[in-house]
């Protein structure tokens, strides 16, 4: 048998090791699904499952991948950009959840830092909390190493000034528009996360939290059913904890479409304005199966989805004829 000196030995085996490595990272990026909301949620998945691929962990990917919308100051109702409050001040929601560990983190009312996913991910690894709020929030934040900045843009402050000065503008000491998220879940190897970012609704209350933030409102992941995530009017939706009771039917054994359309059917029963409302769901089971579902066809959702390597934008079904 041919001999083989120790340098070329060592260099083969250097070789094959970066080679297993890199199989085993091709099959880690085909085997995880992302979902996210809204068209904005392309970008989104493909942000996710590049950091998945290299390397990163499923909470990685979802906060990266949420990341790409908050710094978008063409999503308006998301992070940097969003409008504002009723004192022209942008106020930012979200959370996370590890489905494996079964821990969240969450901030509420943040100002000033344009990446509250992130905010909302050192609350739940770096504190015995689960949600902080406001000012606090802000100074956990800066003591975290973000930057303040304006939130404001010149688009957003345009919207805000044009609302503030009419004659008769809409408030929410009774009504509101503009209430879309990004909210995005993911699942690989049997384990799922869950994240929701938010600006809330345009020209909103000082001070108004609705369901986005809230864990089992706005998202909930728990590896042994699956994980879910909720956008629309988080105001009447926080009241159904929609992400829990989907994430609950897919334990009972429920595919996530049929367990989207079981909280549709729960909230039929006594939520407002069943056929102009914006009531919408996504869902995923620890084997990568889907969920998507909008309670009418006036407020369609518009979902994104990553599987085997490739991004695709879909309508989801209704729920009302």
């Amino acid at each position: 048998m041919e001999s083989i000196d120790r340098k070329t030995f060592i260099a083969s085996a250097g070789a094959a090791t970066l080679a297993a490595t890199a199989n085993t990272t091709a099959r880690a990026a085909s085997d995880v699904v992302f979902l996210s909301t809204w068209k904005w949620g392309v970008e989104a998945n493909r942000r996710a499952a590049e950091v998945f691929s290299g390397g990163g962990s499923l909470l990685d990917a979802i906060e990266k991948g949420i990341n790409v919308v908050e710094d978008d100051p063409n999503v308006t109702t998301v992070g940097y950009g969003g409008l504002p409050n009723a004192e022209g001040e942008v106020e930012l929601d979200a959370g996370i959840m590890d489905g494996t560990a079964h821990r969240a983190g969450a901030v509420c009312n943040l100002h000033k830092i344009k990446n509250p996913i992130s905010v909302a991910r050192l609350v739940m690894e770096r504190t015995r909390h689960t949600t902080m709020a406001g000012g606090g929030a802000l100074r956990f934040a800066i003591a975290m190493g973000f930057e303040p900045m304006q939130l404001l843009t010149p688009r957003s402050l345009e919207a805000w000034l044009k609302w503030k000065n009419a004659p008769h503008h809409q408030t929410f000491w009774i009504d509101g528009e503009h209430h879309d998220t990004i909210g995005m879940v993911g699942a690989s190897g049997g384990n799922v996360a869950a994240g929701c970012s938010t600006s809330g609704l345009a020209w909103k209350i000082p001070g108004r939290v609705a369901d986005s933030p809230l864990v089992g409102c706005g998202y909930y992941a728990d590896d042994a059913a699956g994980a879910a995530s909720a956008t629309g009017d988080g105001d009447v939706m926080a009241g159904y904890c929609t992400s829990k009771h989907i994430v609950q039917k897919m334990a009972e054994g429920m595919h996530p479409q049929e367990a989207c359309r079981d909280l549709m059917r729960y909230m039929a029963k006594t939520a407002r304005d069943l056929r102009t409302s914006m009531y919408c769901v996504i869902a995923m089971n620890p084997r990568g199966e889907i969920g998507a579902l909008s309670m009418n066809a006036a407020q369609p959702l518009h979902y994104a989805l990553w599987r085997d390597g490739t991004g695709t934008l879909h309508t989801a079904p209704h729920y009302l004829s």
